[in-house]
């Protein structure tokens, strides 16, 4: 008899052999009717999974991220089925689900367009509707091999699989494709899809390759979310921060320098604040700054362990018949200013920030605007500390990322932990220490966090940061990765209270990340509508006609003695005509003046996005626009 815990701790005994679904089944009718996985022990599976022994199970749903996940991998299967029907010649190389959808890489030498793509939903939505049953075959990977003799694409995707079984599946008569599954129970499981894009992919990313064809879709547990996915994703191209940074002039890109950005002096502005305020919340939390070298020898390099794991990222130079490297991080930069003195644990902990420029040698068809460039500036800090001490700097990282994000108007955020990875430097002891120093100080926190396996740095387990834009998009930016490794490397040493010299602890972290991705991310998070605080030009000075020019000058000098950021428009254009082109330019504020603002010393503010103004008088105006600066407001309240 098998003993079968849920997820309530009821427990279910049943005969051994019996199938996750049975155990649906057993639980309601209602359940398995929505089923679509199991989860046994830490493992996903079929229903049709047989369950032997004591074991844990959570029957999934499409509710679950986990269930919405199988549901698009088995998408992608149908996909690769519609494909294969429609071009015969078609060879399938892989379809895995990705976020918010999935995609599959196909040999073909006919190209797939996007006039095709209704003719894949046509051919899918047929396979759906048959509601054809996804049933897995086992074999050894001889026999598998075998099988598959003369398609080096699967031929390759079994050499790689782990394990001694191989599997796939097929879903009705004619069709079937390698996979480790799990799948749906049948296609009729499968929600609302749609064919997204196509564009060429190399095999295993290697351009000696050939040119694969990579057909993207999304799926989703019904139409409606379907709907507002792509409501998501037209919304997004309105946001597009390339498109809005060329109409704001805040950066370009040019030839003479790929991956390189621009910035403008609009661009600076917003740059500077965020450097500003940046300084600020570190000054608070006790943090030194230093800046160091770009550019620093190959031996440095191969001391810090940069050239073994991630030499083909960087960029390399000669001169006096030494060879360089230009920083892809600024760590070892960091080590080399510890070491420039003796250090004692009565100055731990010992946290150093560094805006330091980097440069990472990315492919081009990686390359998008400001969200990958081959020079960013990234907020690093390295903190130097004592054992005892990583928890509660751990702490403290958590607090000032937390505080920094909110700052910019992001609430939404979540963490995951990342595990040692198979290419890393240190022992697995240290690896272990490492952890569970970090899982220490988020159960300190009460976050909840993900598990990514083998996911860390190579020198040490992270924790990631992750906000989620108004589109509901998550993005990574702030990381704490603890490392015991680096510090051995560089011979770092501190007198302990015993007089005797030992290694500190290194605690790498970041919070913006690349400086430049998170100014594109702001961009598209506010459409370019800045918050007061963070606009190139917070408010624009506009008057009714030529008699007020004289007003709007004096205006516009007593607001800069204030520190706004201000312009005056005495262009000859009518006052509607002024306020549309500030609308264009997304300013914050437009204060419309004529002679009864002058005779009173007022101003009439005009809100971005709204049609109702209001009078105030200038200095009432000035004290609000600065407490609502000084207070870093996301909101524009007048």
């Amino acid at each position: 008899m098998a003993k079968i815990t849920l997820p309530d701790s009821s427990i279910i005994e049943a005969a051994d052999g019996v199938s996750a679904k049975q155990i649906a089944e057993q639980i309601g009718a209602g359940l398995a009717r929505v089923a679509i996985a199991a989860k046994i022990n830490d493992r996903i599976v079929d229903l049709t999974a047989r369950i032997t022994g004591d074991v844990s199970l959570q029957i999934i749903t499409s509710k679950d991220t986990a269930g919405l996940d199988i549901m698009r991998h088995s998408c992608a299967h149908v996909m690769a089925e519609a494909i294969c029907d429609l071009w015969p010649s078609a060879k399938l190389v892989y379809g895995p689900n990705v976020e918010e959808g999935f995609y599959y890489d196909i040999d073909l030498d006919e190209p797939i367009r996007p006039g095709d793509f209704e003719r894949i939903e046509e051919k899918m939505n047929q396979i759906v509707k048959a509601d054809k049953p996804f049933i897995r075959k086992e074999m050894p990977r001889a026999e598998a091999l075998l099988k598959l003799a003369g398609d080096k694409y699967k031929t390759d995707n079994v050499n790689r699989a782990a394990g001694d079984t191989i599997s796939f599946y097929s879903s009705g008569d004619g069709f079937e494709d390698l996979c480790r599954g799990p799948h749906v129970p049948s296609t009729g499981k499968i929600g609302a899809f749609k064919i997204m894009s196509v564009a060429g992919a190399y095999w295993h990313g290697d351009p000696t390759q050939k040119m694969l064809q990579r057909v993207y879709g999304t799926c989703w547990r019904n139409k409606k979310e379907l709907d507002d996915y792509l409501m998501r994703i037209e919304e997004a191209k309105r946001r597009d921060h390339r498109v809005i940074g060329r109409q704001l002039d805040l950066f370009s890109f040019n030839d003479a320098g790929p991956g390189f950005a621009f910035m403008h002096p609009n661009g600076m502005i917003i740059w500077n604040l965020v450097v500003e305020f940046w300084r600020d919340v570190h000054n608070k939390f006790n943090y030194e700054e230093i800046k160091t070298p770009i550019v620093l020898n190959k031996e440095l390099w191969h001391r810090s362990g940069h050239w073994e794991h991630y030499k083909e990222n960087m960029y390399f130079t000669r001169f006096d018949d030494v060879d360089y490297a230009i920083k892809p991080m600024n760590c070892p930069g960091g080590c080399l200013v510890y070491k420039t003195r003796k250090h004692s644990y009565r100055e731990f902990p010992l946290r150093v920030a560094e805006l330091g420029l980097v440069h990472r040698h990315e492919a081009s068809g990686v390359i998008h605007g400001l969200f990958r460039v081959r020079q960013f500036t990234q907020d690093d800090a390295h903190i130097f500390c004592t054992p005892d001490q990583i928890e509660s700097e751990i702490i403290g990282v958590i607090e000032l990322t937390f505080e920094i994000y909110r700052a910019f108007g992001f609430e939404d955020f979540h963490v995951e932990l990342s595990t040692k990875p198979e290419n890393h430097i240190g022992s697995d002891e240290i690896w272990e220490s490492a952890t569970n120093a970090l899982k220490e100080a988020l159960r300190h926190k009460k976050i909840d966090y993900k598990i990514n396996e083998g996911d860390g740095a190579f020198y040490g387990p992270k924790i990631d940061f992750h906000i989620q834009d108004c589109l509901k998009r998550s993005w990574q930016l702030g990381t704490i990765q603890l490392d015991f490794s680096m510090p051995q490397r560089f011979e770092l040493v501190y007198t302990d209270k015993d007089n005797t010299e030992k290694t500190p602890v290194m605690i790498h972290r970041a919070v913006l990340g690349s400086f430049e991705r998170f100014i594109g991310i702001l961009i598209e998070h506010y459409a370019g509508e800045m918050p007061l605080w963070l606009s190139p030009e917070q408010a624009r000075i506009m008057p009714i006609s030529e008699k007020s020019n004289d007003y709007a000058r004096a205006l516009e000098a007593k607001l800069k003695s204030h520190k706004l950021r201000c312009s005056c428009d005495l262009s000859d254009e009518k006052i509607g005509a002024k306020i549309a082109a500030a609308h264009t330019e997304k300013l914050p504020l437009m204060l419309v003046v004529g002679p009864r603002e002058a005779q009173s010393d007022s101003v009439n503010v005009r809100i971005r996005g709204r049609e109702q103004t209001k009078t105030m008088k200038t200095d009432e105006f000035i004290k609000s626009a600065a407490k609502k600066i000084a207070d870093k407001e996301i909101g524009l309240n007048f």
